[in-house]
């Protein structure tokens, strides 16, 4: 099976790489290989690779930027497949931008901000992309996704394109009908309201500053690595409990914000995932919280 899919990629002069280490496109930096790592440029080759894909009976993740991802180090059974090239696309008509799942949620403030545009101050340094933040409802500062989209497209399961209002798209925290209904997220549409660069940017720069004082950028991560409990913060929790600092292997609670682990070298993905049971199980002894990850672990 595996041999008539390169088959098709080399036929098609589709970009590929074999046992690609998924470390090197995940923020956390830490994953074993993926059997087939794959990148579509246009609408055309992801309906073709998909295809194929399901075909030859090789199970497949979209990637977007890895940053809310932990990464089996046994690595991942099939295909990772990456939105380039068309998918990178960006364009503004009026108050609403059109962007691809593959362009990051920075360079999408960037223009939404070249353009006058607010809305999206909030998403400004979340390392992540356009598809990642819809299908997790991406959110900081008391701004959501779900805050700005106007409509999603699609691939849906039968390979058709499809799009769903912001409606449809059923947001909530961290959430969305993508996490169900096995759609890959083509394009969003973000409907956005005129205001003064000025004021914009200084928006952006606020909340950047933000993340660069009280968040370990400094360190791979992914992130928040808890769902926020509802009527708590999870850091304050973690904080509470005397855990800031604590190591398994290479990762370690962050001495900075609670709510991170970093990789401070060679951390793998037992030594992340041993040390989330650690946090959850003495948050729910000593305060009754219990703390829901976030974070996705996939792979093997």
């Amino acid at each position: 099976m595996k041999e008539q899919l390169i088959r098709f990629l080399d036929d098609n002069h589709i970009e590929y790489k074999l046992d690609e280490p998924m470390k090197a496109h995940t923020t956390f930096k830490i994953g074993g290989a993926a059997d087939v790592y794959i990148v579509v440029n246009s609408l055309k080759e992801l309906k073709g690779v998909i295809a194929q894909l399901k075909e030859c009976g090789v199970p497949y993740m979209i990637l977007g930027k890895g940053s809310n991802l932990l990464v089996s180090d046994e690595g991942i059974e099939g295909a990772v497949v990456e939105l380039s090239g068309d998918f990178k696309e960006i364009s503004v008509e009026g108050y609403t931008i059109t962007s691809g799942a593959g362009v990051t949620l920075s360079k999408l403030c960037t223009v939404a901000l070249e353009h006058g545009l607010s809305g999206l101050e909030f998403a400004y340094g979340i390392p992540g992309s356009v598809g990642g933040a819809v299908y997790m409802n991406a959110g900081a500062y008391g701004g959501e996704t779900k805050d700005v989209i106007k409509e999603v497209v699609f691939l849906d399961e039968n390979g058709e394109v499809t799009t769903y209002s912001n409606e449809q798209a059923q947001f909530s925290y961290r959430h969305s009908v993508f996490k169900e209904n096995n759609g890959i997220i083509l394009f969003s549409k973000y409907k956005l309201l005129k205001a003064d660069q000025a004021a914009i940017k200084e928006k952006m720069d606020d909340f950047m500053n933000r993340r660069i004082t009280k968040q370990p950028l400094e360190f791979p991560s992914a992130g928040s690595v808890f769902k926020r409990p509802e009527g708590a913060f999870a850091g304050t929790l973690i904080e509470q409990c005397g855990l800031k600092g604590r190591t398994v292997g290479g990762a370690q609670v962050s001495e900075k914000h609670a709510g991170f682990i970093i990789n401070v070298g060679g951390a793998t993905c037992d030594d992340v995932m041993n040390l989330v049971k650690i946090i959850q199980d003495t948050v729910k002894t000593e305060t009754g919280y219990t703390l829901e990850r976030e974070l996705i672990r996939t792979g093997r």
